[in-house]
């Protein structure tokens, strides 16, 4: 699964060095409640990416092991327990992936089952708000949280240990950024193109009419951009190639 990685090696050139990184450790994680906690405003230390603060958020998978060689939490900017107030932010994790499937229902449900851990992970006294339409991610830090010792590490020990679940999950970075000067609206339009490969892989997947002529999808940018996606689009039903192919 190769699909992303040109958007894995942009954010990661463009980020460069964190200002911390910590390998994984199953017992750095912080409590998992299981389940969604409401974080009240009067409760809350500072949001993160709240008000008119950038927030980003995208997953990208790859089965290179270069890419991604090990379970780890970066950190661009002050940890959880540095910030004061509402502050820019971004969360962006990588994975590393088994080879995915030829199978056509395999591989459409390993897709889904690793999308599936990114909307469950609840960290105690951090409460995520995700719009998967905009690529954002708000979240709310509790008073409570921030004295009891939360950081970005543990949170993203959280985050790895509940990926490390998945089978065909190998490895896993998760990306913090806090840092104000980072071009936010660079990582956006990256997380935009992402979450549109996704979208398309998904829509392959699940099935495609055999009639479907490429010219007319409303598919075909994203699939005249990636490389692997009309590899993946012309082996499901049998379809023709179009003349964009040519």
């Amino acid at each position: 699964m190769e699909l992303y990685n040109t958007y894995i090696q942009n954010t990661i050139d463009q980020l460069g060095a964190p200002s911390h990184k910590w390998a994984y450790s199953a017992r750095d994680a912080w409590k998992d409640n299981g389940s969604s906690e409401l974080v009240l405003l009067r409760d809350a230390a500072y949001e993160l990416g709240g008000g008119a603060k950038d927030a980003v958020n995208f997953t990208a998978i790859t089965t290179s092991a270069e890419l991604i060689p090990a379970d780890e939490v970066m950190l661009y900017g002050p940890d959880l327990n540095q910030i004061k107030s509402d502050v820019p932010f971004a969360r962006i994790t990588l994975l590393g992936v088994k080879e995915i499937p030829e199978n056509e229902q395999e591989a459409f449900n390993a897709i889904q089952s690793i999308e599936f851990v990114k909307y469950h992970v609840f960290p105690d006294g951090y409460m995520m708000r995700v719009s998967p339409e905009s690529s954002r991610e708000q979240v709310r830090v509790s008073k409570k949280a921030i004295k009891k010792g939360i950081s970005f590490r543990s949170v993203g020990c959280d985050y790895i240990a509940q990926y490390k679940k998945n089978p065909n999950i190998t490895n896993v970075r998760v990306i913090f950024v806090t840092d104000p000067s980072v071009d936010y609206k660079k990582l956006l339009e990256t997380a935009n193109k992402v979450n549109d490969v996704t979208k398309t892989m998904n829509k392959i997947l699940e099935g495609l009419p055999e009639d479907l002529d490429c010219a007319s999808c409303s598919f075909k940018p994203v699939c005249d951009e990636v490389e692997g996606l009309k590899e993946m689009h012309f082996g499901k039903g049998g379809m023709k190639k179009p003349n964009h192919a040519k």
